[in-house]
């Protein structure tokens, strides 16, 4: 588990003390990490386990059938390529990716099996599924995304956001960077015909809300999913963790995972 000290790396571990089948084989954090030392067992509010935080991932990648990172991309990026030199999977929850960043997973991808997601969670993989079915069924109604989480997020709009919208621009067969817009502020005009709109909410300790909205004349439809604990993220990636055994390597989400 990478950023084992984290709100995710903390659930993940609670979650692998109870999963089938699994181990913890290591935890890892940041250099100069004030937690490094600490068992993580521990550190997760469970009984000591053993395993000690620690910032060198070689031994644990060469420990591990795979790595569940939920940290920043410049460590998500590390870890693939340690991955792909590895061949093990690699379940990549981190978000803010850029297009440079895109590609290099995608190129780790042709030595690891790497799933990647910008929400892990079951509920949402169905979600984006059932948006781009919407979308399509819908072409001439408008599509707004409204997202909230909590004070502590870097990144916005956030990665199930995107994830969403990128399913809503699938749907109308569309590339979502040519008909994305992040905010609105003064005067915008009039709302731009097959525009997908963002906008993001940031405060107390959400873990996360995300709507989708379908508008046209006369009549809404909106499509919606809460996040009421990050545990939820955890067992999806494990989930993925166990799918992804065996597979060829290449780039998956978890779409793939649920057979959708």
């Amino acid at each position: 588990v990478a950023g084992a000290s984290g709100r995710m790396g903390r659930a993940l571990v609670r979650e692998i003390a109870q999963a089938r089948g699994m181990v913890l084989s290591g935890a890892l954090e940041a250099e100069g990490h004030p937690d490094l030392g600490r068992d993580a067992g521990e550190l997760a509010g469970l009984s000591p386990n053993g395993i000690k935080i620690t910032a060198d991932p070689l031994p644990l990648i060469a420990g591990a059938q795979a790595v569940i990172d939920f940290t920043l991309p410049r460590v998500s990026l590390m870890l693939a390529g340690l991955a792909a030199q590895a061949r093990i999977v690699d379940v990549i929850g981190t978000t803010g990716f850029t297009p440079d960043d895109e590609a290099r997973i995608r190129a780790a991808a042709r030595h690891a099996v790497i799933i990647k997601s910008g929400n892990m969670s079951l509920g949402v993989t169905l979600l984006a599924a059932l948006v781009e079915r919407a979308a399509k069924a819908l072409p001439g109604y408008d599509v707004e995304i409204l997202e909230m989480h909590h004070k502590m997020k870097v990144d916005a709009p956030s990665g199930t956001a995107l994830l969403l919208g990128a399913a809503a621009a699938k749907g109308r067969g569309v590339a979502l960077d040519k008909h994305a817009v992040r905010g609105r502020d003064g005067e915008t005009g009039a709302r731009n015909e097959g525009a997908i709109g963002f906008a993001s909410l940031r405060g107390g300790s959400v873990v996360g809300e995300h709507q989708v909205f379908l508008a046209g004349a006369g009549e809404r439809l909106t499509l919606s999913h809460s996040a009421e604990d990050r545990s939820i993220f955890a067992r999806g990636a494990l989930e993925a963790a166990r799918w992804g055994q065996g597979r060829k390597p290449g780039l998956y989400g978890m779409t793939d995972v649920l057979g959708l």
